[in-house]
């Protein structure tokens, strides 16, 4: 072979590696940007009002994952239709890991059944991130209520006209587990619906309503004041915020185990690169002690999940509540 013919087969192969070559640096800035993640700021949307349970449960993870981060994570309050509005404007969102929501049971559990038309799918448009923490609910009554006990509320539900109980909203957490009870105990328990927690809350106390479910963070103050008392807590476990309040269970009413829980969902199209940095963050910010001590004063309770026992967690939880839902007969569209 002469020296023009080994020119000729070279070619080829210096064209190869120049094109190699090219096309590495024109990918470099692309790689960079994914491996800078974040380079701005994110936002964490919380389908409820501000001082909501949800709205601060949200800024205290969102807090902690922006320290993790490096971002700052900006709180968005996106409240209506029973957190339909903000939760579907994240499934809607484009994914890129910048927009998060703090989910609820509400938002992706009871509401995948309470609405006929939702316009996202609870499981197959989110990518679960870290479950935060659960909490059962309290049942109370006023603190002047001759209701003393399940047995108390049982034989007052059996009488002519019944019991009442308030809850924040139909199809809420609180509703469906006044309905459970209901259930369980028998006799004339009628729902008493408010648009507002507290404004349910005030009436309990008042005796205008005989009781409601609702969060340990929320009726704690009134119960130290002597306002509330607590009957029993919604859980198969006492609630750490109240630990003398023994479950319904334990009193003798079975298969009662409802609780209110939080958890962030990216978009389910976020890249898996994205999706790991964030869930390395949320797992940096539960475990840091001022996050932690924050969400135990709103009654969480922490448990650890990987990203699978999420997942299968949300599935459990849409088709416990779909039951619930379905018995109550609770619509709002």
């Amino acid at each position: 072979m002469n020296r023009k013919d080994e020119r000729h087969t070279a070619h080829p192969v210096r064209r190869t590696l120049l094109a190699v070559l090219g096309a590495a640096t024109l990918l470099a800035p692309a790689l960079g940007v994914a491996q800078d993640f974040p380079s701005r700021p994110l936002k964490m949307v919380v389908p409820f009002g501000p001082g909501t349970t949800t709205d601060i449960v949200g800024r205290v993870v969102a807090d902690g994952m922006g320290r993790a981060l490096g971002q700052t994570l900006v709180v968005e309050n996106r409240a209506g239709a029973g957190g339909t509005i903000g939760t579907d404007q994240v499934a809607k969102s484009a994914p890129d890991g910048y927009t998060l929501v703090m989910g609820t049971v509400g938002t992706h559990a009871i509401n995948s059944t309470l609405y006929q038309k939702l316009g996202y799918d609870a499981l197959r448009d989110f990518a679960p991130i870290a479950f935060v923490g659960y909490t059962p609910t309290l049942l109370v009554v006023g603190g002047n209520s001759p209701i003393r006990s399940l047995a108390d509320l049982r034989a007052q539900a059996g009488k002519p006209g019944g019991v009442s109980f308030a809850s924040a909203g139909n199809g809420t957490s609180g509703h469906l587990a006044g309905e459970l009870l209901k259930a369980r105990l028998g006799g004339e328990m009628v729902h008493v619906p408010y648009k507002e927690g507290g404004l349910a809350v005030s009436d309990v106390m008042s005796g205008q309503v005989h009781f409601m479910f609702y969060h340990p963070a929320a009726v704690l103050p009134h119960m130290k004041t002597g306002k509330l008392r607590a009957l029993g807590a919604s859980g198969s476990a006492r609630s750490s915020a109240a630990p003398d309040v023994p479950t319904i269970a334990e009193q003798g009413v079975q298969d009662f185990d409802l609780v209110a829980w939080f958890m962030v969902y990216a978009p389910a199209a976020t890249p898996a690169r994205e999706v790991a940095r964030l869930r390395d963050a949320a797992r940096q910010a539960l475990a840091q002690p001022d996050v932690a001590q924050r969400l135990a004063g709103q009654g969480l309770e922490a448990r650890a999940m990987s990203p699978e026992e999420a997942a299968a967690f949300g599935r459990t939880e849409v088709a416990k509540w779909a039951d619930l839902v379905r018995r109550s007969g609770a619509r709002v569209d």
